[in-house]
């Protein structure tokens, strides 16, 4: 996140336009074609999952959940090649094995390095499945639980293999949480190399932000939204060479042009316990519902 002297008379009917213009576009005004002038490239502001190319980005994902069932526990055996493009879970078969990796059983989340009293453990098989909602809409669900003993929180963390270790691209979701309780968050994130890109992040009581944390350190770029985690929102980050913008329903919230990576990075959807406010209750679960995943290269073509 200058003036100028009045145009005389007779230069008035070649400047007004440009400042319309320019006036538009810092008001995010409509164009001609309806769109916002900030809206992102390819006006991802739809409940359907969009389809095809747009601007500089060339569509490699398009997932909306409405083919394979995927129950719970088929997000299992996920040791293989960490981290690196080749990842993937033993416990999955058909288009998901080929298409979806998640952190393995045992690794774990963030709030554990942060001291806080109740951390998280990454267990895909208990909280990751994929199926209809009771409406017949495909999804993935997402569910994180604490224990009734109070032992850690079931955290969980899915990466799209299509785009893992990519550098440059435009990534989008429909997501809504469905049940609330204190204690849970999201961080999709870019992340490596010093560098780092969050949408949306917040505890999933509060409103979605985003985040970026410039290469090789320096002042975060932090962006509030004011969305609410429990209404439908559509989620986009828009990742080209020296710059991110980050868009909540076709709106830009937030855009940096410091530090911004240019080495591969993956897309990690990361869901864990909260690093700020209460703790989850023991007992306790939330749920945060995907309806549909898109992801695009940068600059393929």
């Amino acid at each position: 996140m200058g003036s100028h002297a009045v145009p005389r008379q007779r230069r008035r009917l070649f400047l007004a336009p440009v400042g319309l213009l320019l006036v538009a576009a810092f008001l995010g005004i409509p164009r001609a074609d309806g769109a916002p002038a900030s809206a992102d490239a390819c006006r991802t502001t739809a409940v359907r999952l969009p389809h095809g190319d747009c601007g500089p980005f060339w569509q490699v994902l398009a997932e909306d959940f409405d083919g394979e069932r995927v129950p719970l526990g088929a997000f299992s055996d996920c040791d293989h090649h960490v981290d690196t493009s080749a990842a993937y879970c033993g416990g999955l078969g058909g288009t998901f094995r080929d298409n979806w990796w998640a952190y393995p059983t045992g690794w774990l989340d963030t709030a554990n390095s942060r001291g806080r009293a109740v951390a998280g453990v990454y267990h895909p098989e208990d909280t990751v499945s994929v199926g209809p909602a009771a409406d017949g809409d495909g999804r993935m669900t997402i569910r994180m639980w604490r224990p009734a003993d109070g032992g850690p929180v079931h955290s969980a963390a899915v990466v799209p293999r299509a785009v893992m270790q990519m550098r440059y691209g435009k990534f989008s979701a429909r997501i809504r949480v469905t049940r609330l309780a204190p204690g849970y968050k999201s961080a999709w994130l870019h992340y490596g190399g010093g560098c780092e890109m969050d949408n949306p992040e917040g505890e999933w009581t509060g409103s979605l932000n985003a985040f970026s944390h410039p290469c090789g350190g320096g002042t975060q770029g932090s962006f509030d939204s004011g969305d609410d985690w429990t209404r439908w929102h559509t989620v986009s980050t828009e990742w080209t060479p020296g710059s991110v913008r980050f868009f909540v329903d076709g709106r830009e919230t937030g855009h940096d042009t410091r530090g911004v990576p240019d080495i591969p990075l993956s897309w990690v959807l990361q869901n864990e316990s909260a690093l700020e406010g209460p703790v989850a209750a023991p007992g306790s679960s939330a749920q945060l519902d995907v309806t549909w995943v898109a992801a695009y290269a940068y600059g393929w073509k």
